[in-house]
């Protein structure tokens, strides 16, 4: 008998494909079909693949008396009540390390962008500016610059690393000093944007670092600072980050999240001081692909008794 399998959210057609051929399906695509999905099939369900946002919140694992293990798609996890899990010796997976590289691209990008003014130029050359009014302002560079990291996991390492070639001196915030990382380490964000010059925020998502990057936090950053958000939109106090920005007190901002997507402040479209992206940071062919193959390969070790690639520390 195939495992009974509950599919929370619309996954990739690969990953629908090999679930497909593995398990008896419970597909949940709409939360609005919750009830009627589980009326049916909630004694039997073992597992769930858990794709993009969707919700495993305490009702929905308690709905599953024989839920074993929740394989979700991506490496956040605050749509996601883990404690209940635990609590219910419900085994919780991820998918780290296969998109840390295209992430720490993107972080890396969007500094780059907000600090040469690349979209704010490109429109000025479309508009016809350059030739009416000749050459724009010169922009900054980031060689000799201090950048603070905000979360030294394994997406802050590598962002770190690909910062190492333009001459960018590396500091960071994280929640325990990391002493073979051979960069400096800050106890506290507000002193660590205080001496940088651009913050890139990469900390997971969920009540703890909720609203971390503050009004202090902007303020030390100050006039010419630049914030880099490919966290959660969540970690970052969106209203004071906009406020900041309106009165310039804070330089810039490169923003590939926010608190309630796909809904961005409509006060940012108009801020030429600042680049936005519809949360990319993974959104790359090969990254997803490779993100759908390990929800497929975490359900398949569970289930055939095998070390599961990534599970929750």
């Amino acid at each position: 008998m195939k495992p009974d399998v509950l599919v929370n959210g619309k996954p990739m057609p690969h990953v629908l494909e090999g679930l497909e051929q593995r398990y008896t399906l419970h597909k949940l695509f709409d939360p609005a079909d919750t009830g009627a999905v589980l009326r049916e099939a909630a004694p039997r369900i073992r597992g769930i693949a858990n794709a993009g946002h969707g919700r495993v919140d305490a009702a929905l694992i308690d709905a599953l008396p024989k839920l074993e293990i929740v394989s979700s798609f991506g490496v956040g996890t605050d749509n996601i009540d883990v404690a209940y899990a635990r609590q219910r010796k419900v085994i919780v997976t991820n998918t780290p390390g296969v998109l840390n590289d295209d992430v720490a691209n993107l972080a890396v990008m969007l500094l780059l962008a907000v600090t040469r003014k690349f979209v704010a130029y490109d429109r000025y050359v479309r508009e016809g500016r350059w030739v009416r009014e000749g050459a724009p302002p010169l922009t900054r560079g980031i060689s000799g610059r201090q950048i603070g990291i905000v979360g030294l996991g394994r997406i802050g390492r590598d962002v770190a690393r690909k910062l190492e070639p333009f001459n960018a001196r590396i500091a960071y915030f994280s929640r325990n000093e990391r002493p073979d990382a051979g960069y400096r380490y800050y106890p506290d964000p507000v002193a660590l944007a205080r001496d940088s010059d651009a913050l890139i925020v990469i900390v997971p998502g969920g009540p703890t670092t909720e609203k971390m990057i503050d009004q202090r936090v902007l303020d030390a950053l100050g006039p010419e600072g630049v914030l880099v958000n490919v966290a959660r939109g969540s970690v970052v106090d969106e209203p004071a980050l906009v406020a900041a920005l309106e009165e310039g007190r804070l330089g810039g901002a490169g923003l590939d999240v926010f608190a309630d997507e796909p809904n961005v402040p409509e006060a940012l479209f108009k801020m030429e001081n600042v680049v936005l992206q519809p949360h990319q940071g993974s959104a790359t062919v090969e990254t997803r692909r490779a993100m759908g193959n390990r929800v497929l390969e975490n359900l398949a070790a569970h289930f055939e008794g095998r070390p599961l690639p990534s599970p929750l520390p």
